[in-house]
């Protein structure tokens, strides 16, 4: 029984030491971030494989546009069109998830395909409405009844060759407001700025590149005529976008980022009479957005 005991310390002893040893020559996890920023301190837990979405809401400006009407009786462009975006004041509406898609919103869903780049889907929901009453310049001719049926066109029938024209209510009101979307996908580089010496919440930088279709729906009254039409592919864009995200809690981020792009929309609905009336304009879009997302 002593020797069955001894044999049986020195076979113990000997699976401590060995498993001892095998420890000792673990190494720790390496730091696998890529960054151009090099912080003190690097995750260790690749985001390679891993999705992400986020939701939140923005503000939008635009740059000036010319908007060219066309259809029976009338082309002419009005040049250097001012407009502007309308965010929802704030309010329940921001959070009651039966009305969260009312303000301008931005919406993503997004996959790594390395710990550093990711692709992504989004819907930007902005708003464009122009500025009435304003002073622009106008060319092109307008007949004293235009589109069909017959829509009078009072004073402002005539040849245009850039005089300046007023825009009233009766002339035109013209609005993406539910909205101007933009339905993008997009390629993304990430590179941490700094990392908390747990690795467990870091800041990083997010830049990107988008392409897409715009998808609005038009509001329009041309002189006096004119409906809220229904969603049209009536373009497309592209767009760069940089910003932050802070990691925070459990895959959890909170994002600021801007984004500008610019956009061809050439078949905006506007009477309602689509395969008579039609407009057309190029827009220059500026964007900041913040968002609460989630990576898993």
């Amino acid at each position: 029984m002593n020797k069955f005991l001894l044999a049986l310390s020195a076979l113990t002893l000997s699976a401590s030491s060995l498993f001892a040893q095998d420890n000792s020559n673990e190494s720790p996890a390496k730091p696998i971030a890529k960054s151009i920023f090099n912080p003190k301190y690097s995750r260790t837990e690749s985001n390679k494989g891993k999705f992400y979405f986020h939701w939140g809401y923005n503000f939008s400006s635009y740059g000036k546009s010319d908007i060219r009407f066309k259809g029976t009786g009338y082309d002419f462009t009005l040049m250097d069109v001012k407009a502007a975006d309308r965010p929802t004041k704030l309010s329940m509406t921001y959070i009651n998830p039966a009305t969260i898609s009312i303000p301008q919103f931005n919406f993503h869903f997004g996959y790594f395909i390395k710990d550093n780049y990711s692709i992504s889907l989004g819907w930007d929901h902005m708003k464009y409405v122009v500025d009435i009453p304003q002073t622009v310049r106008i060319k092109g001719h307008i007949s004293p009844e235009i589109s069909e049926p017959g829509i009078p066109t009072y004073g402002m029938a005539g040849t245009y060759n850039g005089e300046q024209v007023t825009l009233v209510d009766s002339v035109l009101q013209f609005e993406h407001t539910d909205g101007y979307n933009f339905a993008s996908v997009a390629l993304e580089r990430h590179d941490d700025i700094w990392v908390s010496r747990t690795g467990k919440s870091y800041l990083s930088m997010e830049t990107g590149a988008e392409v897409g279709l715009l998808v609005p729906r038009t509001d329009v009254r041309l002189f006096g005529v004119g409906e809220n039409n229904y969603w049209n592919i009536a373009g497309y864009g592209a767009a760069a976008k940089v910003g932050l995200q802070y990691h925070f809690f459990r895959g959890l981020y909170l994002q600021t980022s801007f984004k500008t792009g610019w956009t061809d929309l050439n078949n905006i609905r506007t009477t309602g009479r689509n395969n008579i009336d039609k407009a057309s304009q190029s827009i220059w879009f500026f964007e900041n957005y913040w968002v609460l997302g989630f990576k898993f």
